[in-house]
């Protein structure tokens, strides 16, 4: 069963770019913007990263943590990182764990083929732990916006 806006989000732990190994546990009290994401360095993937970025201050002074959340492993998201000056953890899910409990990998339309693979989804997770938001239409180079727009209402 996908999960619903209500849902206790399921825990999650997992190695970022710099080997750090982080977990849901270690957020509770703060707001967590979680992302999921199909590829490091790809044009869609990249957007949606910059767009986090360019509004971290934003967020973080709200007191939101934000995880971005791909199967691409450490030494890729290290690339990633450096090349766009991101200043928040990437999670490396090469055993696809923290996806399937989200339920992140689908069929999916690129480029008019019809595929499987990781869905662009974002889930805004309360202190409680608890699912607030899930955006399943991402607009990539807005995406900082729609989640500010969110928390703001």
């Amino acid at each position: 069963m996908a999960l619903q806006p209500g849902d206790k989000a399921p825990q999650f732990s997992g190695k970022t770019q710099t080997g750090e190994t982080v977990s849901l546990d270690q957020f509770r009290g703060k707001t967590v913007i979680l992302y999921f994401y199909p590829k490091d360095d790809t044009p869609g993937c990249t957007k949606e990263a910059c767009s986090l970025r360019d509004n971290f201050e934003v967020l973080t002074e709200r007191g939101i943590v934000v995880v971005g959340v791909s199967p691409d492993g450490v030494e890729s998201h290290q690339k990633f990182v450096a090349k766009y000056d991101l200043p928040f953890q990437l999670l490396a899910d090469e055993d696809r764990t923290v996806i399937a409990a989200y339920g992140i990998w689908g069929e999916k339309m690129n480029y008019g083929k019809r595929s499987m693979g990781i869905l662009r989804h974002t889930y805004v997770i309360g202190p409680d732990g608890e699912i607030r938001k899930i955006f399943k239409q991402v607009k990539t180079a807005e995406h900082a916006q729609q989640i500010l727009k969110f928390l703001d209402s």
